[in-house]
């Protein structure tokens, strides 16, 4: 009435489920998480475009002292257009050739209050830097983990498989000599139509995956290596000045709320107008004498409380919206970090308890049916139904590590981006 199904001694096929992914990667060596991480940082086109905004701003603050370029001056006055002497310029006494040269001067104060807001949009579009620089390691961190989790449910799809077509063969061996039902062989055949089905879309979303992964390392990755990082946690403190350690958005924030104040000064300087100062040298026809002249132009604010004093009172508004967006990052950051430490604190326990506690149980639940149905006291679906429960938990517990992992990416990756404020890491 039945067929011979090779035993399996108690928790090996728990073993291979747990293990084949790792066996299957050895020989198929892939991409590490800190070299996707590493390879992602260099090819990201915003990194190399946020850089390119960095090196701006420098260039831009090395000429913020600068005072403006003197300018040229050269005419004619009082050239005759009429009577004798007309479009002569040596005739008439009056008639001068000028040269001259004028500058504009900008006081020390108000050079300084532009220099110190060119330094600041430097630290701005630095602060913008390392949050591009964040977003892209996060990405490419869950785009690794996906890459990972989806070969490793591929892999026990593919292992399933594997039985289903053995156990097919053992049936269709022991029905040919009268051993075993058509009803097994049917339902054997079922299983595995079943079994590569589900292999071939586990295997689909594995290309999937890889092909996003791709989108950030910008070269085709096929697999990557199967030892996922320690899920430490190192993002702890959320105060203030912690988060602008391990949230680029905070620092940024911040940042911006001094750039808003170096807007307002530079305005209140620019209260006072800059004053120019020019001479200039005129030369008369020969029988005359040649002059100099000096001068000095005053910009006269007429209305300074309608234009000058409402630009300080933009740049001031400025200010206080910066500082309102700031406590709301600060707000939302904390509440991020503190929802994701949850999450991956239950995530982690549900992972250890479900591996100490429910493979086991479905572990004993194949070995179980196999014994029945070699003792000839249980039917061949059992060990179907208990190999197909086996394989759900180990993919139950395979979704739950990603979940973990995927979570821990947007708790500590961005905290991995070095700090502008000491140039280190805050996790290495």
């Amino acid at each position: 009435m039945s067929f011979r199904i090779v035993p399996r001694a108690p928790g090996v096929l728990a073993a291979i489920l747990a293990f084949s992914p790792l066996l299957a990667s050895a020989a198929q060596p892939g991409l590490t998480f800190a070299a996707a991480l590493r390879i992602a940082a260099q090819a990201s086109a915003t990194n190399q475009a946020a850089q390119a905004s960095v090196d701006a701003s420098v260039q831009a603050a090395a000429r913020s002292t600068q005072l403006p370029d003197p300018m040229l001056k050269l005419g004619v006055e009082n050239l005759p257009v009429s009577g004798p002497d007309r479009w002569r310029i040596s005739s008439d006494f009056m008639t001068m050739r000028r040269i001259g040269i004028e500058q504009q001067w900008v006081s020390s104060e108000k050079r300084q209050a532009k220099a110190t807001r060119a330094g600041t949009a430097v630290d701005v579009e630095q602060a913008a830097s390392l949050q591009n620089a964040a977003a892209v390691r996060e990405e490419a961190g869950k785009a690794w983990f996906a890459v990972l989790y989806a070969q490793r449910a591929a892999e026990l799809y593919r292992h399933l498989a594997r039985e289903m077509a053995e156990d097919l063969a053992g049936a269709e061996t022991a029905h040919r000599g009268a051993k075993a039902n058509a009803t097994e062989v049917v339902q054997a055949r079922l299983t595995l139509v079943q079994a590569r089905d589900d292999l071939a879309r586990a295997e689909q979303e594995h290309r999937s995956a890889a092909i996003r992964l791709s989108r950030w390392l910008r070269r085709q990755i096929d697999v990557v290596d199967d030892v996922a990082p320690a899920l430490t946690v190192t993002v702890t403190d959320v105060a203030p000045l912690a988060l602008e350690n391990s949230r680029p958005s905070v620092l940024a924030a911040r940042r911006a709320i001094a750039l808003a104040d170096a807007d307002t000064a530079v305005a209140t300087r620019e209260r006072h107008p800059d004053w120019a100062f020019d001479a200039g040298f005129s030369q008369r026809g020969s029988q005359y004498g040649n002059m100099v002249s000096f001068g000095v132009t005053i910009p006269l604010p007429v209305n300074r409380a309608q234009r000058q004093d409402r630009d300080v009172a933009e740049k001031s508004a400025q200010g206080t919206r910066a500082r309102l967006l700031y406590e709301d990052a600060v707000a939302e950051q904390q509440m991020q970090v503190q929802v994701l430490r949850e999450e991956l604190q239950n995530l982690t326990s549900r992972i250890t308890r479900l591996q100490a506690e429910l493979l086991p149980a479905a572990n004993a639940q194949v070995d179980l049916a196999v014994a029945a149905y070699r003792s000839a006291s249980g039917p061949l679906a059992a060990i179907f139904q208990a190999r197909r429960g086996l394989l759900e938990k180990r993919l139950q517990i395979n979704t739950l590590e990603q979940q973990a992992a995927l979570t821990w990416a947007a708790l500590e990756l961005p905290a991995l981006v070095p700090s502008a404020n000491n140039g280190e890491g805050v996790a290495q």
